[in-house]
């Protein structure tokens, strides 16, 4: 990668960490799709990034809290998502060494899925979804997690409906997603994926996204909510139909 390449990584790593500190949503599909869009590097480096980034993330919100989980859900929840993050890796390495401009439109449909969820509003239930729907969400969830190190939207949509304590919430998705990065880290890493790019990059990003999520808790934002997220839904828009596009419009050609 040539200078300019790294200084446009790290203006997408600036960009995706103050839309995840202003949303608490979709660090790795926006970080993924600018990246992706401008072609600075592989999909597979990035999600090794963003999977670091996560862990890091976790260690820092847990340095002194002990989460709170619904474990009767929340377990047998993990256990399925485990499970899509091994197959969401090995579609990684099939897709990556066979059908990289597919990765690509996969990923740009699943940006633009986010984008819609971002605005779409989910009203609370009155009682607990049933457990199979946890495992449904979940195991997608994984999956996702395993393809693009990106396995919130669908866990962010399911879990935002429940009943429960909104540090519930917050704690579970942070815990899924670090075991999730977890798992896929360890597979990536004894496959011999993990390349020095990939490990350069996160040295890149780490003091980066740090440092803005510091700034993001000293100094919050007083931007209204509705109009971040309109922002951020016209960013993952673009980055996603910009994956989207040319491989649909070269088949219609």
């Amino acid at each position: 990668m040539s200078v300019a390449s790294h200084l446009l990584f790290l203006a997408c790593v600036a960009l995706a960490s103050v839309a995840q500190n202003l949303t608490g949503f979709a660090f790795g599909l926006i970080l993924l799709g600018l990246t992706a869009v401008l072609h600075l590097a592989s999909l597979g480096d990035v999600a090794n990034v963003v999977s670091v980034l996560v862990l890091v993330n976790a260690a820092i919100t847990f340095g002194r809290t002990r989460p709170q989980l619904a474990w009767p859900v929340f377990g047998p929840s993990l256990a399925v998502s485990q499970l899509g993050v091994g197959a969401g890796v090995a579609l990684l390495g099939w897709f990556s060494a066979q059908q990289v401009s597919l990765l690509r439109f996969l990923l740009g449909c699943a940006i633009v899925i986010c984008a819609f969820m971002l605005v779409l509003r989910a009203s609370a239930r009155a009682r607990q979804s049933s457990l199979p729907a946890f495992l449904l969400f979940s195991g997608v969830s994984g999956v996702m997690g395993g393809l693009f190190a990106s396995a919130g939207p669908p866990m962010v949509y399911h879990l935002y409906r429940q009943p429960w304590p909104a540090d519930m919430i917050r704690h579970s998705l942070i815990v899924l997603f670090a075991a999730n990065a977890v798992l896929r880290l360890v597979l990536v890493l004894a496959h011999g994926q993990f390349s020095m790019t990939a490990f350069w990059l996160t040295l890149e990003a780490l003091p980066l996204v740090m440092g803005l999520t510091w700034l993001a808790r000293r100094h919050p934002s007083r931007l209204p909510i509705e109009h971040v997220r309109r922002a951020v839904f016209v960013l993952l828009l673009i980055a996603g139909l910009a994956l989207v596009l040319p491989p649909v419009l070269s088949l219609l050609a």
